[in-house]
């Protein structure tokens, strides 16, 4: 009697088990989703002001940046000044500042380069520099 009351124990831990792994082996998937990797666009800009400018004016032309910073489809916008890198073949230090900002996607990168206020930055701040260098890019 012992013993069939053990085999009949060990059969239903034996269901028991196949039907928890099938159940679990089947939220797997749910669980472990592949992750699809998100584009993320970056749009770098450096520009190099006149050279006739006052201490006091190249300061003012970093509410440029803040200006953009408020403006909408664009994130985590920074911008800066070159690094005190030590000098070497490959590093270009010659710009006055450079800025990079993030986009979720290029049709907001390309709606945000015309938003009336952007535009209307760009105009009141252009004669400030004489060059100006963008590089758009996408990572995965």
């Amino acid at each position: 009697m012992e013993r069939r009351k053990f085999l009949f124990q060990a059969v239903q831990a034996s269901a028991l088990l196949l039907v928890s792994g099938n159940i679990f082996a089947s939220a797997l998937p749910a669980v472990f989703k592949p992750i699809k990797k998100k584009k993320v666009y970056f749009h770098y800009l450096l520009f190099w002001l006149r050279k006739d400018l006052s201490a006091a004016e190249v300061k003012e032309f970093e509410n440029f940046f803040e200006g953009l910073k408020k403006l909408p489809y664009q994130r985590n916008l920074r911008y800066g000044k070159p690094a005190a890198s030590s000098p070497r073949s490959v590093l270009d230090n010659s710009f006055t500042y450079n800025a990079s900002m993030e986009f979720d996607s290029l049709e907001e990168l390309e709606a945000y380069g015309q938003l009336p206020e952007h535009l209307a930055l760009v105009k009141k701040y252009k004669p400030m520099f004489e060059k100006m260098m963008v590089h758009d890019t996408v990572y995965n």
